[in-house]
């Protein structure tokens, strides 16, 4: 661990600590059952029942994916990325 953060510069670990931060609290968002639940379907998401995809589904809607990917954009982005865009 201690090699890779030498070779990485201050400013890549400063933003992937900020992102696993913004995680961390999508994450926080679902109960310990629903996380609990998420890995479970999560390590064998190839052999999953129409209910099972539908339950993953519910539980990741939770986690609003778009929201995080915005965010974490925002964070690490060396553009002004601050502006949120309309939907049309």
């Amino acid at each position: 661990m201690l090699k890779t953060a030498r070779k990485l510069p201050l400013f890549r670990l400063i933003a992937l600590a900020q992102v696993g931060q913004l995680a961390f609290r999508h994450v926080g968002a679902l109960s310990p059952a629903e996380r609990r639940r998420l890995l479970e379907l999560g390590r064998r998401p190839h052999r999953l029942s129409r209910a099972e995809r539908n339950e993953l589904q519910r539980i990741a809607a939770k986690l609003e994916p778009r929201t995080f990917a915005e965010n974490a954009f925002r964070t690490v982005s060396p553009i002004g990325g601050g502006r949120k865009r309309k939907r049309r």
